[in-house]
């Protein structure tokens, strides 16, 4: 089975029409999930506890698309070998 793995994060954003977080320190990771459906419950779930805060903001960023298996590995990732 393969894994499509989801991060929820968020925080404070500079400008509410932005995508800039204030403190980058400060960033919210809600968790790791191994599905969209999941991540999304999760999601869904902090942004409600924060929707009288125009500035904060929380994301779901698809990890899985963040490496295709197909492509040759990058120099970097050859250094442990």
């Amino acid at each position: 089975m393969t894994q499509r793995l989801h991060l929820v994060f968020g925080g404070e954003l500079v400008d509410p029409t932005k995508n800039a977080f204030k403190d980058v320190d400060d960033i919210h990771i809600v968790g790791m999930y191994p599905d969209y459906a999941t991540a999304y419950d999760a999601w869904k779930s902090e942004a409600q506890k924060t929707v009288d805060n125009a500035h904060m903001r929380y994301f779901i960023a698809h990890i899985h698309r963040l490496r295709d298996e197909k492509v040759e590995a990058s120099p970097t990732e050859e250094l442990d070998s």
